[in-house]
């Protein structure tokens, strides 16, 4: 899947930019819960997904009362 064909947002997630959405798509992750099921720690291997995603991410996560499963 090109970074031109993922949706700039995906569900409940916040608008981290393509390549990290295209890459948390891959892992099946639509949702904030998923996303933080998953765990900071792999999410920061995946290609596409930087510091900043994480960060923006973990605001989200706060915001919406969820932890981080690592």
């Amino acid at each position: 899947m090109s970074t031109r064909d993922t949706p700039e947002q995906i569900g409940d997630l916040p608008r981290i930019g393509r390549p990290a959405n295209s890459a948390l798509l891959l892992q099946g992750l639509t949702t904030l819960a998923e996303v933080a099921a998953f765990g900071k720690a792999q999410l920061g291997e995946l290609h596409g997904v930087g510091p900043k995603a994480i960060r923006i991410l973990s605001e989200a996560i706060a915001a919406a009362d969820i932890e981080w499963a690592d």
